[in-house]
């Protein structure tokens, strides 16, 4: 048709054009997707923590498996790429470092193309902060649970199976996930268990399951004779 613009590498004249090249030529002449550097990502060995910018991501982690979470932000892209999806396939590797190869389904202005690109990563086993303390027995507070003697008499294992059902039976389904998270380990006592926590600087959620063990309206706990007392503090245990 006369008059009409075309694109200036492969003459098409029913594409919009960009600087006097269609989008697919622009895309064929365009680095869309790239891999900058050399890539590495940080893996806790004993839980499988991966550390993102300066926190630690625990989300189905594995200390082996590397997904499409792991990979994917490390590609780099055109300002005008939107990524669709991202199939990942293993082509070698070992313990230290694992080469991958990655489709990348794409948009660039307004075509849809898919471009295939290899990316090498390093993977650096590290151990996370919080498993650092569980391994040296750091806690920053204490959960005591105990027995009140006028209602509970018998064995000291009879009691911790009563304290154990009632506290990790009742009580602890109901606290805040972040909580139940923070349990690192727990030692038996002749009068209870002390439980150990990691990542916590008050005693305030700690002090509404006291409320809650002792309260009437819990029928399990107070069958026990279970109470339970909080204390905050900081340091480490010998194992």
């Amino acid at each position: 048709m006369a008059g009409s613009e075309f694109c200036v590498v492969c003459g098409r004249t029913d594409r919009p054009l960009e600087e006097g090249v269609c989008p697919d030529c622009s895309a064929e002449r365009t680095r869309l997707v790239w891999v900058e550097g050399h890539p590495s990502v940080e893996v806790c060995g004993s839980c499988g923590a991966r550390k993102v910018g300066q926190h630690w991501d625990r989300r189905g982690a594995s200390p082996t498996l590397l997904t499409t979470d792991d990979l994917t932000p490390l590609l780099s892209l055109h300002p005008d790429v939107g990524v669709r999806r991202v199939r990942w396939s293993e082509t070698e590797g070992d313990a230290a470092q694992r080469v991958y190869l990655g489709e990348v389904d794409l948009r660039f202005r307004g075509t849809e193309r898919t471009v295939t690109v290899e990316l090498p990563v390093r993977l650096r086993s590290v151990t996370c902060p919080e498993c650092s303390r569980r391994t040296g027995h750091f806690y920053t507070a204490v959960i005591q649970a105990r027995g009140t003697s006028e209602r509970l008499r018998g064995s000291s294992a009879l009691l911790r199976e009563r304290l154990e059902k009632a506290f990790e039976g009742v009580v602890l389904p109901d606290a805040k996930k972040e909580w139940r998270e923070a349990f690192s380990w727990r030692e038996p006592l002749p009068e209870g268990w002390d439980y150990y926590l990691l990542n916590t600087l008050r005693p305030a959620p700690s002090l509404a399951w006291r409320r809650r063990v002792s309260e009437p309206s819990s029928p399990s706990p107070r069958r026990s004779g279970a109470a339970a007392t909080a204390a905050t503090s900081t340091g480490s245990r010998s194992a």
